[in-house]
């Protein structure tokens, strides 16, 4: 079952058909101890709704913080490390993907998320951007996973490159992150040979595609939760992007106008212009 945010409310749909929850607040759900039986329960005594426009849902994100981790496939270690060996911080990425802990950033708080079809930006003051196509968990107050999203980490990879420590400039900025277009809610793992796509539109033609396959991060998606959680708390829930594994070639960047889509197995699709 998959979760929709619109301007009214949560629905939820099930075998392609869609319920109202009653519910106006996110919060409120995951505060439930099983929130995948609670939705059938409500499933159960309710009509389906008719005449649903999935056109104009928004952001699946309300009090809740994004995090995000990195390095967590083998091309994004290369990627980083490329980027920022001018820098000399390219041995940092090596050691960060063989650890034990894992990198982990605040990427956005709630009112700087896209949702479907809204414009994400890229930073005026950058040169080399890039969407990062991502699995994103959404992990409820006491740390459990409870269902998945899709998420677009925007990144300035010059930025970074230039230095490690410019990161929060390179992924932090209004409109950097985008979420969507509703939330698989499931207490399963997500199976291994569940695919990432993304494919960049621009000028009516296809600029560049690629997918991977979920089993190749290299993380467990529980032990980047557990890192997360520890000495944080967060009462509202949150987002955790699981890093990626598509990166486009280095003559690539972002232009205004372009058209990001990213598709995941079993969630859909999320499509944000940039703008």
């Amino acid at each position: 079952m998959i979760l929709y945010r619109l301007t009214t409310g949560w629905i939820v749909e099930q075998d392609g058909c869609y319920y109202d929850l009653q519910a106006p607040w996110l919060n409120a759900l995951l505060v439930q101890p099983d929130l995948s039986v609670y939705l059938g329960s409500r499933i159960a005594v309710s009509q389906p709704l008719s005449g649903v426009d999935l056109a104009s849902i928004l952001a699946p994100i309300e009090h809740q913080e994004v995090w995000a981790a990195g390095v967590t496939y083998y091309r994004s270690r290369s990627a980083r490390i490329e980027e920022s060996q001018n820098a000399g911080g390219g041995d940092f990425y090596d050691r960060v993907y063989s650890a034990e802990r894992p990198e982990l950033f605040f990427k956005a708080q709630a009112h700087k998320v896209a949702g479907p079809n809204s414009a994400v930006r890229i930073r005026r003051d950058a040169k080399w951007s890039v969407p990062e196509p991502e699995l994103a968990l959404l992990i409820d107050s006491r740390g459990n996973i409870v269902g998945y999203t899709i998420g677009d980490d925007v990144s300035s990879r010059d930025i970074e490159g230039a230095n490690p420590l410019y990161l929060p400039q390179a992924k932090v900025y209004d409109r950097s992150c985008a979420l969507g277009p509703g939330i698989l809610i499931q207490s399963a793992p997500m199976p291994a040979e569940t695919h990432i796509a993304m494919e960049i539109e621009r000028g009516g033609g296809i600029e560049f595609s690629a997918s991977i396959a979920w089993s190749e991060m290299k993380r467990d998606p529980q032990a980047l939760v557990d890192y997360l959680y520890r000495d944080q708390s967060f009462p509202y829930g949150c987002f955790l992007l699981t890093g990626t594994g598509i990166v486009p070639p280095d003559d690539f960047t972002l232009r205004n106008g372009d058209l990001i889509r990213i598709s995941i197995d079993g969630i859909g699709t999320l499509a944000n212009p940039v703008g």
